[in-house]
């Protein structure tokens, strides 16, 4: 890829960066943009939203074959489905970017920071920005909210998006053909992204199908 990248400095002027990854195509850009800043990273997959199990093994799978490549270690943690079910009950028709959201990026991160404090990381960030899907603000304040109590862990709130990096995110997500995921993750996405696709007279999501491609005009 014929870019050459602005340097990037952990706040602080931390080296060490424990980076929570929602998948492969939304990392990818991350994970090349801290690699070429000659950033220590660490990959943290913690998604108990993701259903179902299919669809959870299909992103976490294409994460560690991307990490592999680039030889980035990849902590692989709990798939906590059922703590995720208990804590989004009475959420289940909650819109997108709506409580059920915070509730999932603050589970995420606070399992995200408990285990940077343990392990010696002091920066922690996370690739769910970079998404034009996703509401930044209401991650960073998710992220910041999830390091307070440690002592030494701070959320690097990075604009992700910026600079090219959304499209970036798509051109590398072509090269390396990876997996297209077709709503956020959940149960609750599912249901209501297959609702709209019937409702424009498009089949529901087919798990496992879609892959982006040179030749496809496809995004994230």
């Amino acid at each position: 890829m014929d870019f050459e990248r602005p340097k990037l400095t952990p706040p602080d002027g931390e080296t060490k960066v424990l980076l929570h990854s929602c998948c492969a195509p939304c990392s990818g850009e991350v994970m090349e943009a801290m690699t070429a800043s000659g950033i220590d990273y660490t990959i943290f997959f913690y998604n108990p939203n993701i259903h179902p199990k299919k669809e959870y093994a299909l992103r976490k799978d294409e994460n560690i074959r991307f990490a592999e490549k680039h030889n980035i270690p990849f902590i692989d943690a709990d798939y906590d489905a059922d703590n995720w079910f208990a804590r989004a009950k009475g959420m289940e028709w909650e819109p997108e970017r709506g409580i059920r959201c915070t509730m999932c990026f603050d589970m995420r991160f606070e399992r995200t920071a408990l285990y940077a404090y343990e392990n010696g990381f002091p920066v922690i960030t996370s690739s769910l920005g970079i998404s034009r899907w996703k509401n930044m603000a209401q991650i960073n304040d998710c992220g910041v909210r999830a390091a307070e109590p440690y002592d030494g862990v701070k959320y690097w709130e990075f604009n992700w998006r910026k600079g090219g990096g959304s499209s970036r995110m798509i051109d590398i997500s072509k090269r390396e053909e990876f997996y297209m995921q077709e709503y956020c993750g959940c149960i609750y996405s599912l249901r209501d992204t297959n609702d709209f696709r019937i409702s424009r007279g498009r089949e529901k999501i087919k798990i496992g199908t879609m892959y982006y491609s040179e030749d496809k005009n496809a995004e994230e």
